[in-house]
């Protein structure tokens, strides 16, 4: 979701450093560990000491609170409409409150299941996130296009057995070494339905590497 269908950028690194702010960490430093990672991670790995369910709550308020900023990503609403529901989800290392409430701020269509952070036990790089997207579509996982912005989704993606195209909107190339392709953003992607409705081809021109 952040970096590939909603920039974001700006809304989680406020909300990330006013928490680092309150619990006496690094805000630079913190801000660093987020990228790509569930928040109940984050918090376990900086702060193991405070309760991560009522460290999530005051991360998630701040994040749905702050909504300056947030635009939808290049292409991504000429993809979607491209894409029939059922054959597309969002994976995503945000809670459910905080994707429904970002996806809806910019009007992108929520579809009807996606995995958010409480579907699974293992958060990305781990391929956990995307086994479970794969398996709540029907598909095998190497029958699923990942797209991904982060180091850590890129590696649970690959993980996973998926085909995993990266966006270099968010993260230096050199970071983004597990995936299979890399683009700018997703503009200009063709889909091409194959025989059947849920076979689908993706042409794009990928970045040099």
């Amino acid at each position: 979701m952040d970096g590939i269908l909603v920039s974001s950028i700006g809304t989680v690194e406020r909300s990330w450093s006013a928490w680092a702010g309150m619990r006496g960490l690094d805000p630079e430093l913190t801000i660093k560990a987020t990228h790509g990672r569930r928040a109940v991670d984050i918090i376990a790995k900086l702060r193991p000491d405070l309760d991560p369910k009522v460290e999530l709550k005051i991360v998630e308020d701040f994040e749905i609170a702050d909504n300056e900023g947030l635009t939808v990503m290049p292409g991504v609403l000429d993809l979607l409409a491209a894409l029939q529901a059922g054959c597309w989800t969002v994976v995503t290392s945000a809670t459910d409150r905080v994707a429904q409430a970002r996806l809806a701020a910019v009007g992108i269509p929520i579809p009807k299941r996606l995995v958010s952070a409480e579907l699974v036990t293992r958060g990305k790089p781990h391929p956990e996130p995307f086994l479970t997207g794969a398996a709540l579509l029907g598909f095998a996982p190497q029958d699923c296009v990942v797209f991904e912005d982060s180091s850590s989704g890129a590696k649970a993606g690959r993980a996973a057995g998926c085909t995993v195209v990266a966006t270099t909107f968010s993260h230096p190339v050199e970071t983004l070494a597990a995936a299979h392709y890399l683009v700018t953003d997703l503009s200009g992607i063709e889909v091409t339905r194959l025989q059947g409705k849920e076979r689908l081809t993706l042409n794009f021109t990928p970045l040099a590497r």
